[in-house]
């Protein structure tokens, strides 16, 4: 069977063309740029046409297409020409999930990280939103059991066939696909976990605390203890007790992080033994982009993180923070890249509290794709903080010049420890 992927380059929509060729199938796709994550596809042997054109489209059998895709690509037009089978991708999730044991993680922040941790405790098959670092991709085949990074964003957690479905936290996030309608919103979640056969959450969730059906609930203020943040080898661990199972340890710095592998621990420890989970929780050796140290060096730590939404940052900055207590650097610089117009203005007294404790706030242009520009002026809106507004920035050994439209260097920054936080391009940006 032929499956031509549109849009196969986004870190999802890759991971299922990877999937799919795993079990056989005869993958192809395309996107609008080459990007490392095309260019690995093309390493695996799928074809990858850059930019999208008609002469793609040559009589595959299914053509899936991701969310960013619009209806006047000249791919799905040229699909409907041959009237050709074409899916979103939420809808191909429910096709292809359906022959497999799926351990499905959602939530608002952490779903990441946990499907990783989870993925290394069971060592498992894993369909990853981010690339981890034990096997440095955001896919991997070992068996038909699946640990997997369900999305909410479009309701698609609900087609995901899910046989364990694990829910962290239910903030409300992607109100615009929701018509910010929370009952809507709440009630995918509510779905998601009863059509699932076992089910872990969060209890103290201010939503999930009153789920009524049945669920392995972790209540993280009663059930984690002594929580502890180490150095090994100059790299950050979390240890800590939970409930009556023992000690854990688990790669990365933060309460949070203790939350997410203890939801992982108590899927896990349905069919595994306790002492086997915490030798496999040693294998996971965090995601790229999560807390994710790219430069370091005696004056100078860059950290890179995927952390877009303001709960998030806020957690990442506490991490950075327990961080510096250890490498002790004089100041503490955010760069952000704003993610969308329409979350940035939803959310945009909650951004504005979250860069707390930073010396400095770089701001770089919203990172958008395929939504209604809006005006924000952000120079008023932050001016409570020490802000520089660029245009991008470039990387290199031991330092970040800071560049206006005609890349200009207005500034260059060489010591501290410097925190990049965004979904858009910035992770590039921050690679020199």
């Amino acid at each position: 069977m032929r499956v031509h992927f549109i849009g196969i380059g986004g870190i999802g929509l890759s991971a299922l063309a990877r999937f799919l060729q795993y079990r056989g199938y005869k993958v192809s796709g395309s996107d609008v740029k080459s990007t490392p994550i095309t260019k690995e596809l093309e390493k695996e042997g799928i074809v990858v046409n850059i930019p999208q054109c008609p002469s793609a489209i040559q009589g595959q059998d299914l053509i899936i297409y991701s969310a960013a895709v619009l209806n006047d690509n000249v791919e799905i037009q040229e699909a409907k020409k041959q009237e050709l089978v074409l899916l979103p991708r939420k809808e191909a999730l429910s096709v292809i999930m359906q022959k497999t044991t799926n351990y499905c993680i959602c939530a608002a922040h952490g779903k990441s990280t946990t499907t990783a941790i989870l993925s290394s405790i069971l060592q498992s098959s894993a369909i990853i939103g981010a690339i981890s670092k034990e096997f440095d991709s955001n896919f991997r085949y070992i068996d038909e059991v699946l640990a997997f990074e369900a999305d909410e964003s479009d309701e698609s957690f609900i087609l995901s066939h899910p046989y364990c479905s694990i829910v962290l936290n239910t903030e409300p996030e992607h109100m615009e696909y929701y018509n910010y309608d929370e009952k809507r919103f709440y009630d995918a979640y509510t779905k998601f976990l009863d059509i699932a056969k076992l089910r872990v959450i969060n209890a103290e969730d201010e939503f999930l605390q009153n789920y009524k059906g049945y669920a392995i609930r972790l209540y993280p203020s009663k059930d984690i203890n002594n929580i502890e943040f180490v150095l090994k080898d100059d790299e950050p661990y979390t240890k800590f007790l939970l409930k009556d199972f023992g000690e854990f340890e688990v790669w990365g710095f933060g309460v949070h992080i203790a939350i997410d592998a203890a939801c992982a621990i108590l899927a896990a420890s349905q069919t595994m033994e306790v002492d086997a989970i915490k030798e496999n929780l040693a294998k996971y050796k965090g995601i790229k982009k999560r807390f994710d140290i790219v430069q370091k060096s005696e004056n100078l730590i860059v950290i890179d993180d995927y952390a877009h939404h303001p709960t998030e940052i806020k957690a990442t900055l506490e991490s950075v923070n327990l961080y510096n207590k250890y490498k002790k650097l004089d100041k503490k610089i955010v760069i952000w890249q704003p993610h969308k117009y329409s979350r940035t203005m939803d959310n945009l007294e909650a951004f504005k509290e979250c860069f707390k404790g930073c010396d400095e706030l770089i701001i770089l242009p919203v990172w958008t794709v395929a939504e209604e520009i809006r005006e924000i002026d952000f120079a008023k809106e932050f001016a409570h903080y020490n802000t520089t507004l660029c245009t991008k920035i470039s990387t290199s050994n031991g330092k970040i010049e800071l560049l206006n439209e005609q890349d200009e260097i207005i500034r260059i920054i060489k010591t501290g420890i410097v925190l990049g936080v965004g979904a858009g391009d910035i992770t590039y940006q921050l690679r020199h």
